[in-house]
């Protein structure tokens, strides 16, 4: 596809316009047959969902393809974020086609407002709060994630992905076709401001809280799945894939 002057456009600005909501709707079906055709995806908690108005979907962080999966198992559609970097090429391409979301992992105020603009639409928005791939322990979150909870309303659901790396792998590795994957979407949660509290207090409060409920909803996960997590098996090679906590609001 090419403007008027004959360019191809490229990743939606982050501050710029709302994706329209087409963008996820043909690329449902490829989540789908990403979950349950390349690889063999149980799926659990889709009840727990709210079938209407804004959710967040806040996942635990192991391999690169947590996003894809969580985008492809869950009953709703979703804008992610998803660093600036991958929108290049055919797979940026692909990545604006589908209505997701550039995010500077250095700090990226831009992609929370618009990320804010599609909740306040009524929308959902993936988001990988722990940032970097690891444990998946969600032992740590950055409070971006907050951030729009508390500034748009939305429930935010905890969501668990086992499988997309274990232990051994390297976090860039891909997984085999055909490996069993676990997704497991939690009770929705619900943060807000106490009256007299600071705008960082209250984001900081709401930050521990949903890491709780993500730390909690993954060992649950574990339980139910009887499928481990990899461990933090190749820490030096972490990646920042999630927006920095944005400025204080009081």
């Amino acid at each position: 596809m090419t403007d008027a002057g004959g360019r191809r456009p490229g990743p939606p600005a982050a501050g710029g316009a709302l994706p329209g909501a087409w963008t996820m709707a043909w690329s449902r079906p490829v989540g789908w047959m990403l979950d349950h055709v390349v690889y063999r995806t149980t799926v659990h908690g889709r009840d727990n969902v709210p079938a209407v108005g804004p959710v967040i979907f806040a996942g635990n962080h192991i391999s690169f393809l947590d996003g894809p999966v969580m985008f492809g198992a869950s009953p709703r559609p979703m804008h992610i974020l998803v660093k600036k970097e991958m929108f290049k090429g055919f797979l940026g391409r692909v990545l604006t086609a589908s209505g997701q979301l550039p995010v500077d992992r250095s700090g990226d105020r831009a992609a929370l407002q618009l990320s804010k603009s599609a909740l306040d639409a009524g929308r959902c928005v993936g988001i990988l709060p722990e940032g970097t791939r690891g444990s998946g322990e969600a032992s740590s979150i950055n409070n971006g994630v907050a951030w729009l909870a508390l500034n748009s309303g939305a429930s935010v659901v905890p969501v668990a992905i086992l499988g997309t790396r274990i232990g051994g792998e390297h976090v860039d590795a891909v997984p085999r076709p055909g490996r069993r994957l676990h997704v497991s979407f939690g009770k929705p949660l619900a943060v807000g401001r106490r009256p007299g509290d600071t705008g960082r207090v209250s984001m900081d409060r709401a930050g521990n809280e949903i890491r709780a409920a993500l730390a909690r909803h993954v060992q649950q996960a574990i339980q139910l799945s009887g499928q481990p997590l990899p461990g933090a098996d190749s820490p030096q090679e972490r990646h920042e894939e999630v927006a920095g906590t944005p400025a204080d609001h009081h």
